[in-house]
């Protein structure tokens, strides 16, 4: 066997892959902590800290099963800070006669990769993760002449090719989707779950993360860093959650809460993504917690974070495969503006904002909801550029990965796709935030205003967003309520005015 470089990039922390199977004296393992990854956007602290202890934590333990790593951390001496600069420097001073790679799951680094091969001296071979359920073009293959991409069939085949919650060529219970009961607003705080624990001292990587200036937002307790960073520790976070928050997960898995953080969702998409779990043995786990348990936890519940998976999450993948990278520029709205300084800082008299980016930045997590209808709404109805968007959402979360982020931010969150991934924009007034949270009750602005000095932004900037975007949306079926209701309304122009002063004094709301 000729000697041979393998690379394994920051997500790709999959145990289980063949590559592994096997252990050769003429075989090494490539793993790289890089400038190139920590600065092309700006990232959470704890961010950061995660995927480069959890790097270092699946290099250790490739050698102590008895692989060769060669393993530089951000401050080695050699390290050129680029992925393309450090593989030509080990290449050629080792003397590797082969190379090899796993597909990335970014379009910037697979780009980058297959220019950096096509010009090799040597031969190379590229991997699949053995991650994923399915390959990057099945989706695009599956909606082949369609124009829109409609999730739920992408859903319901999932299920049938894995055979989840299946009985026969049918759904269990007959029924595929119970998103209709999934929209709870949690009422009762005593049902909140004290969060599992996985705290861990990380002081030393946060002085080498300053010693090299690297550039981070959010807030990080170095002698208490939540975050799994291996496998075994992902399996305990997924234990938990199975035993005491599935039970609930479905029904509040929209809920918002200025008391909790994290609710009833299990926090399992860093381990995801970084693939030091797999999709389908979670989905399996939880599928047979489930059936043990169907006494005590209706399907409601296990559906719900099934759909996320096998579905949400796949299909998204699919999405970015199948337009990128033209998808990375699509601006349907032609939005301008920038990013309001209290995305970075959380200081706003708007409650609801205030508590999802205050939460975004102490814990880099927010849930879908959180993410979609509120900071994601807020930017929409603003008129905030994908591009700014798209960055702050790569940067401020510890699960965001290019693949999973824009499809959803461009795609589902700001409709700058037009319809590839949404029907419509999901985009509402106060009424849905103060019905799904208790954001509302301490608010500096009054959820019942459209205008006035107390009138809540989200009232009138969302009147305005169907007003100045009328030839765009009118036409949309899913949009019909919401013009036929702005028609007969009497203030019209007041609004327009109230949304106007707003969005001129953004900065101040």
């Amino acid at each position: 066997m000729a000697k041979t470089l393998r690379l394994i990039l920051g997500d790709q922390l999959n145990h289980h892959h063949s590559w592994f199977n096997e252990k050769s004296p003429e075989v090494q393992y490539l793993m790289l902590e890089m400038r190139q990854e920590t600065d092309y956007v700006i990232h959470h602290v704890q961010k950061v800290v995660g995927f480069f202890l959890a790097m270092r934590t699946f290099s250790r333990e490739l050698q102590e099963e008895g692989h060769q790593v060669i393993y530089w951390a951000l401050d080695h001496s050699e390290n050129t800070q680029s992925l393309t600069g450090n593989l030509q420097k080990i290449l050629h001073s080792e003397g590797f006669e082969h190379f090899e790679y796993q597909l990335p799951d970014e379009y910037r680094l697979d780009k980058q990769l297959k220019a950096f091969c096509e010009k090799l001296d040597i031969s190379y071979q590229v991997y699949d993760t053995e991650h994923f359920l399915t390959d990057r073009t099945f989706l695009a293959e599956f909606f082949k002449g369609k124009k829109t991409y409609l999730m739920e069939s992408f859903y319901r085949e999932m299920r049938k090719k894995y055979g989840i919650l299946m009985e026969g060529d049918g759904p269990i219970t007959g029924k595929w989707n119970y998103d209709h009961d999934n929209r709870q607003k949690l009422k009762d705080p005593l049902l909140i779950k004290p969060p599992f624990s996985l705290s861990k001292d990380v002081t030393e990587m946060k002085n080498m993360l300053d010693q090299c200036q690297v550039q981070t937002i959010g807030n990080l307790d170095a002698q208490n860093f939540p975050w799994p960073i291996n496998r075994e520790e992902g399996l305990q976070l997924l234990g938990y959650f199975c035993k005491e928050l599935l039970p609930r997960f479905g029904e509040y898995q929209d809920a918002m809460y200025t008391g909790n953080a994290f609710l009833f969702h299990s926090r399992l998409s860093f381990c995801l993504n970084t693939k030091m779990l797999s999709p389908l043995e979670v989905v399996e786990t939880v599928e047979k917690y489930w059936y043990a348990h169907q006494d005590s936890i209706n399907i409601a519940q296990v559906e719900g974070f099934i759909r996320q998976i096998v579905g949400w999450r796949e299909y998204m993948r699919g999405v970015y495969w199948a337009k990128m990278p033209d998808y990375s520029q699509l601006n349907y709205f032609g939005h301008d503006r920038k990013l309001p300084g209290y995305f970075w800082n959380g200081k706003t008299k708007m409650s609801c904002m205030r508590h999802a980016i205050g939460q975004s930045l102490e814990h880099a997590y927010a849930h879908h909801i959180q993410r979609l209808m509120v900071t994601g709404n807020f930017a929409l109805l603003a008129g905030i550029h994908p591009d700014e968007v798209d960055q702050w959402y790569l940067g401020i979360y510890i699960d965001a990965i290019e693949w999973v982020e824009i499809t959803n931010t461009r795609g589902m969150s700001q409709f700058a796709d037009g319809g590839i991934v949404g029907t419509k924009p999901y985009v509402s007034s106060a009424n849905y935030i103060d019905k799904m949270s208790d954001y509302c009750g301490g608010c500096h602005y009054k959820k019942n205003l459209k205008v006035g000095e107390k009138a809540c932004p989200f009232n009138s900037l969302y009147w305005h967003f169907y007003h100045r975007n009328e030839d765009k949306l009118a036409k949309n079926p899913r949009i019909g309520m919401a013009y036929r209701t702005w028609s007969k309304m009497k203030d019209k122009e007041a609004i327009l005015r109230q949304a106007e002063f707003y969005l001129e004094n953004i900065e101040d709301l």
